[in-house]
């Protein structure tokens, strides 16, 4: 998953010769203080969790944090450190190949993702200390005079452990979800009785507009991912969009009213999932009679009832679903284009993992464009593609993003798991259509 404009980051290399650039202490600084931040927010992240919680994979689309940690980790080594560090030796030779996700020009990986769970070896204190080995190599090249693609590299792994501390968030979710215990990541209350004003819209004239990220090529403190470039032009119809996102309250509504049952408003796939899948309700809501609305809803804070979560954004709905409510409502799911001309304008501020709610949360005003950073990611309409002029990164690391461009739809806007200096209105997230363990949510245009 490709996860505020310029966060005064280092950019994702352009390739050509890396240059010696001494001038750059202050950035070296600068990139060494988000680097230790970052790391130290994965460990207070897995500092909850027991080794026995870190070791478990409840569904093939998950990770272990355990696994999270450790690919993470291997990240900086095999693109930083084995490159630029002329007297690294590495941590264990054999981590080089297990600890590789998807990058297949770099040799060997384990062919099954499912088979993480089995890696009871390594064990947690080993992975504990190949972070500590790396963090104490990546300290050693930056206090030096680092290149610049070095430099680059460095910003690109942390913006990767940041997507990884978002998947583990989910991953940890979905693990204790299929735990008979359901037990709680962090201990919490709901409290919050907001209520959501009513859908309304909010028109935008469209026309010939720009979006993607125009990286500074000469300014190694900017970044994006590389599917966010180029910046380009594109024709935008006169359109409408939602001023927040669905509610479970709405949702609810769709459901009472057959939305599951009925095959007119599900794509041909969804309709075959819903039949195959035996979905009745988002993942994570569970009938129970002893609520008012008939559900419990699991929550990194365990288990609450509906009725309390009324007025909260909808969530881990795949897009088959957000496009079968957006069809019941006679709207539709907004383009990515769209999306992006709409939070261009708008301050990015909005429920995201600083917060610590680790759950949606109602509307915080009663009118205005709101909830388009944080809370879910929205489905968008528009599948996951390259931009116009779009180039991979060279090497290896172009294996990052671009050769996941086919079957898959763009997300935007971040979650309430997103770390607020990793979103920005030109990020593209993109999953499979059916896909419903990440916070996904919904969003309609017309």
């Amino acid at each position: 998953m490709a996860k505020t404009q310029s966060n005064g980051r280092a950019g994702v290399g352009r390739g050509g010769q890396p240059a010696a650039v001494s001038v750059l202490g202050g950035n070296s600084r600068q990139l060494l203080a988000e680097f230790q931040a970052v790391r130290s927010q994965t460990h207070a992240l897995a500092a909850k969790l027991s080794a026995e919680d870190q070791m478990v994979q409840s569904c093939p689309e998950a990770s272990p944090v355990k696994w999270h940690q450790a690919h993470t980790t291997w990240f900086f080594e095999t693109f930083v450190l084995r490159d630029f560090l002329p007297d690294y030796k590495p941590f264990n030779a054999d981590f080089h190949w297990l600890f590789n996700s998807y990058y297949n020009s770099l040799g060997q990986i384990i062919p099954e993702k499912k088979l993480r769970s089995s890696f009871s070896r390594p064990s947690l204190d080993e992975i504990v200390g190949f972070r500590a080995h790396v963090d104490r190599a990546i300290e050693k090249l930056l206090h030096g005079e680092p290149q610049e693609e070095a430099l680059r590299r460095i910003v690109l792994g942390i913006n990767h452990e940041q997507q990884h501390q978002e998947l583990a968030y989910t991953d940890i979710k979905h693990a204790f979800f299929t735990n008979p215990l359901h037990p709680n990541y962090k201990a919490g209350s709901w409290e919050d009785t907001t209520e959501a004003a009513p859908l309304s819209f909010r028109f935008i004239e469209g026309g010939l507009v720009e979006i993607g990220y125009a990286l500074e090529a000469n300014n190694p403190l900017d970044f994006c991912f590389d599917n966010e470039t180029p910046r380009h032009k594109t024709y935008i119809q006169p359109y409408e969009l939602a001023d927040r996102l669905i509610s479970c309250r709405e949702y609810l509504e769709f459901m009472r009213d057959n939305g599951y049952t009925r095959v007119e408003l599900w794509l041909s796939e969804g309709w075959e999932k819903v039949q195959t899948e035996g979905w009745q309700a988002p993942l994570y809501w569970r009938r129970d009679v002893s609520d008012e609305t008939g559900y419990q809803v699991f929550t990194l804070q365990g288990s609450v009832g509906l009725s309390r979560l009324l007025d909260t954004p909808v969530c881990h709905v795949s897009m088959f679903e957000a496009d079968a409510y957006a069809r019941w409502r006679r709207l539709r799911l907004p383009t990515e284009a769209e999306w992006e001309c709409a939070a261009s304008s708008v301050p990015l501020a909005g429920n995201l993992l600083e917060s610590a709610r680790l759950h949606p949360v109602a509307p915080q005003q009663r009118s205005g464009m709101q909830q388009l950073v944080g809370d879910c990611w929205e489905w968008t309409a528009s599948a996951y593609t390259g931009y116009p002029g779009y180039k991979p990164l060279p090497g290896a690391l172009g294996e990052y993003n671009g050769k996941f461009m086919s079957s898959q739809m763009v997300l935007r806007g971040g979650s309430c798991v997103t770390p607020a200096n990793h979103i920005r209105a030109t990020y593209r997230n993109f999953f499979h259509p059916a896909t419903r363990w990440q916070f996904s949510g919904i969003r309609v245009a017309k």
